[in-house]
Formats: structure tokens, sequence, C-alpha cells
């Protein structure tokens, strides 16, 4: 790869943010001299005082959080939990996901050239660091060196891969190339989401896994770190005043201990928390909260491990068990409502390349028995489903009886979820209730979890692959994934993967279940600027969350 940069010049602090409301944001999708887009929201706002959120005029909005154990806020030593929500507050990013994409950030324009491997990338002027320095491009062509060879916590596999990145150059001050070997549609975003860090701060880090010092946590984010506690997973961060981007609604950011979240939260120890299905009524019927509802990205599914029994290799016997299958039933009992049934096609209802013209699998038992009579299975011919804890308890139970129902014994071997997860990796089960997160997350997740030509250790640390190596594989799966994957056109993309989730739902790999669906309660009183990422569904995650919008 070659790296090419340019001097970079100091400025002064007081000086930083001169005009930069009144930077002009445009995003080019298609091709070289594309269309305008949209503007980073709220960059043009005042900051809010916290006048009509709960504080007196003046005053900085306080919201805190359950404190948790999320690891030290750096792109190297968070934990994986959380999406990194607490480095995010300190490290900006060239993009940032808003509720329906990834939208301009420390990039104000994102030019990718006709034929998908040139990208020209057009940075905001007077973005300040929080100790005083000015970022320019050379931050940005170091922070993609310094990943390739240090890999963060969130990296995307594209990236990751020898030789993709020919070539980045500072072009200017503000200006970007990034030449890679060949057209990919998931790079602009999986690139856009690398967090920006300081070459002079890092040049000098061998080992930043351990990297701890008071200026690792220096970024050009909205918030600075003012107190980490590891012991009690404490956090405090305040708003940077030079912040380049929207105005910081709130003004202070803390993660507090506390025992019982709905306790915490009736007595305004916490500022938001999700709450069970059957607190609902609780919360709807007090006026001074609001409830809301998240988008269903988290999920369960059956993962079968055709390397372990040549019957799952049988496109109907899959089928057969998908019939067998109540997912209305399960829903309520195993998630008390709060679900929607798992689309055939994998990606869930709520995911915006979601197809709903697929075909319905609906619970029919006396189909799954003449499809399992016909494959010669005998009557209580009996798998190991293996299952984590809690909940995933519960889900296995009401398909103990499912199954029986169509002459199907199943065993349920609940382990600790660590446990069950690894030996999903690494293939050492039957049958698997894989509970994920990452369903929200670009549909190229589906060529990580289905294309039979990748290897076991592929997708980055950005996805969920987990269990992915269950021995599924076919031709028109490999070929849409690939084609998904360089089709630089979006409408062409979509087309392609709602082709692909048609072959999905006809082949059944693995068997979706139900998609989470997650309840935020909180009092607008007290603040009311939370919102989701599209491919996300944890409100207090959002760095938008806490920032201006229009």
């Amino acid at each position: 790869m070659t790296v090419v940069k340019r001097k970079k010049k100091r400025r002064l602090l007081a000086l930083a943010l001169a005009g930069a409301a009144l930077l002009a944001v445009f995003l080019v999708l298609g091709g070289c001299g594309g269309a305008p887009a949209d503007t980073p929201p709220g960059t043009e706002a005042e900051a809010d005082t916290g006048a009509g959120n709960g504080e007196k005029p003046g005053e900085p909005v306080v919201i805190r959080l359950e404190a948790a154990d999320n690891g030290y806020p750096t792109p190297f030593m968070h934990y994986p939990r959380m999406r990194g929500t607490v480095m995010k507050f300190i490290f900006d990013s060239l993009l940032e996901p808003d509720e329906e994409k990834c939208i301009p950030w420390l990039a104000k324009n994102w030019e990718v050239c006709a034929e998908g491997t040139t990208h020209t990338i057009d940075l905001r002027e007077g973005v300040t660091l929080h100790d005083g320095e000015e970022m320019t491009a050379d931050d940005v062509v170091f922070s993609f060196q310094y990943y390739l060879e240090h890999p963060p916590v969130f990296i995307g596999e594209v990236i990751t891969q020898p030789g993709y990145i020919q070539s980045i150059e500072a072009l200017s001050d503000t200006r970007v190339e990034i030449i890679t070997a060949e057209p990919n549609s998931t790079f602009k975003c999986e690139a856009g989401m690398l967090r920006i860090i300081p070459e002079h701060i890092w040049k000098d880090v061998d080992d930043p896994y351990d990297f701890t010092e008071p200026e690792s946590t220096i970024g050009c984010g909205p918030y600075m770190l003012k107190d980490y506690n590891r012991e009690h997973n404490t956090y405090r961060y305040e708003a940077f005043p030079d912040y380049w981007g929207p105005a910081q609604r709130v003004g202070v950011i803390e993660y507090v201990p506390v025992s019982d979240e709905i306790l915490a939260i009736e007595k305004g120890d916490i500022s938001i928390t999700r709450i069970s299905p059957d607190l609902l009524s609780r919360f709807e019927e007090n006026p001074e909260f609001q409830v809301v509802e998240s988008p269903a990205f988290a999920g369960y599914m059956i993962s079968l491990n055709m390397n372990e029994n040549e019957l799952f290799r049988e496109k109907e016997f899959r089928q057969a068990l998908t019939y067998a299958v109540d997912k209305d039933d399960l829903i309520q009992r195993a998630a008390r409502g709060a679900a929607k049934p798992g689309s055939p096609g994998v990606l869930p209802v709520d995911h915006q390349f979601y197809n709903p013209d697929l075909p319905s699998y609906g619970h029919d038992p006396d189909k799954a028995r003449e499809m399992l009579s016909e494959l010669g299975v005998d009557e209580g011919t009996s798998f190991e489903l293996l299952v984590g804890e809690g909940q995933d308890v519960r889900v296995g139970e009401v398909l103990k009886e499912q199954f029986a129902r169509v002459g199907l014994g199943l065993d349920v071997v609940s382990v600790d979820r660590r446990t069950r997860d690894s030996r999903a990796n690494e293939g050492k089960y039957q049958m698997a209730l894989l509970h994920m997160g990452a369903w929200g997350l670009d549909a190229d997740f589906l060529r990580i979890r289905y294309n039979s030509q990748l290897g076991a250790d592929v997708g980055g640390s950005a996805t969920a692959v987990l269990g992915r190596n269950q021995g599924f594989a076919h031709a028109d799966v490999d070929l849409l994934t690939e084609q998904q994957l360089n089709e630089p056109d979006p409408g062409k993309r979509a087309e392609i993967v709602h082709q692909l989730q048609e072959v999905l739902a006809e082949e059944g790999p693995e068997i979706p279940l139900f998609n989470i669906i997650y309840y935020y309660a909180f009092r607008p009183a007290e603040y009311d600027g939370w919102t989701f990422m599209f491919d996300h569904a944890v409100m207090d995650h959002a760095k938008l969350s806490y920032l201006e919008r229009e």
C-alpha cells in the first residue's frame, strides 16, 4: 500500500471553529461528480442549555446511564459490546449512522468514481482535537495505515484484506484519495466508520492494546473523557466546547452503578433504561414517562450442523422443520409478545434490504409430518439442541414441544452463553439455538454467513458470524453474495439482495425464529433527544442521541 502524507499545520483553539457552521455538506454515492446529499443534523444549531429538559437555563443537561463493563475507551481497548459507544463519544469517524443510513461526518463529501475503485474524500476544515491541534488529512491517512498494522476492535473484513487498499494519499490538508483493488459495496460504510486518531499522539505507540496514558483519549469527538473507573465500570464525559459539529444537547454523560435499573429509572438515578414487556403498563400509564419501541434486529435462529448430520443437508428436511415451528406461539410464550416473526430470507423485516415478497412457511405440522415421512425419518428420531441460558432455555423448551407434535425429539442442552458461542464457532453441536444482535448490519453478512467459498475466520470483528461454518453450500448463494458485494449501484444491489433472500427462503440453511423488540422508557421532560441507528436497536448507543438534529 502506498501512503503519501503532507506536512501538518498547527492551529490555535480560539480559531478552530471559525466558519465551521457554514460548511456545506455533500455526499456522492454513485460516481464522480455526483449529487449533493445530507448535512449532518444540527450543525447550524445553537447549543441546548437544558431549558425544557429538566435543567435550569444555562446549566448543562446531565444524562446518567447504567454502568457496564465496557473497557478502556480507545479504538483498541474497549470491549466489543455496545458498539464501542464508550470510545465513540471521544473519537469521530468520516461517516456516522443515523436512522436511515451512513451520513457525512468528518467527511463533508465522498465521491466514488464510476469504476468503483477511486474514493475522493473532502474533509471538514477547522476540526479541532481535544488538545488544540487541528485534524487534517494526514490524520486520516495515518489512521488507516495504523489500523492495518494494529487492528482495532472493530474493523471490516474488506479493509483488512491484503492488498485491497492499493493506496491512500493526502492530496491536501482536507482531501484524501483512496484507491482499492476492486469495487466493494461495503467499503464506504466500513471505512467511514473507522475512528480517526491523531497522528502526533499515536505515531510512536508500538502497543496500542496497552496504551492508557491520558493522551490516549484525545480525539476530535463531541465529548472528552473526564473520569474512568475500571473497578466500578463508571465513566464521565463532558462536552468539548470547541467541537466542530452539531451542538451537544447533553453537557455531561455519566455511567453510574445501579442495583436495580427499574427502581433507578423511577427514582431518577438514571435517564433511560430498557424495560421488559410485562412492565409496559407500569410505564405507559405513568404520564412522566415515554415508552419507545425499537426496530426488531436482535434475534434467534436454529442452526443445523450439516457437517455432523447428513439429514440436515436435505432441503426438504430443513423445510419440514420450518413447517413444524409455530413462530407466533414462540413469540407469545418465550418473548412475551415482544418480537416479530423471523423471515425465511434471514434479513429481518425491519432491515433496509428486507424482501417482503418471500414465500410463507406457515405453521403446518401435518405438512411437516408428511415431508418427514417421505424422507424416511422415523417417528421419535431425536436431536440435541444446544442453547444458552435464561430466555434461551425457554425458547428451547417451547421448540421441544413443537417438534414433538411432528414426531421429533429434542434434547435441550443448556450451557453458559460463552460456552454455547464457542461450541457453535467450533462446529461442536448438532442443532444450536443462536442468539445474535447483528441482524441489522449491512446485508453483506449474508455472504459472510452462507458463502461456501469463504474461510471459517472470515468476517472481520465488526460482523457477528456466530456458528457460520455449518457446512451449507449452494452455487446460487455463492454467486449472488459475490454479485451484491461488487455492485456499486445501491438500487441494483438491492435487487440482488432480494434475489438472494428468495434463494435462502427456498433452501432454508437455518431457521430464523423471531427478532426481538426492545422497549425503552425515559422522561421526556428531562431529555427527549433519544434516537436509534439504522442498523442498531439500542437508543443510548447512538451518538446522535446526544447532539442537535434538524
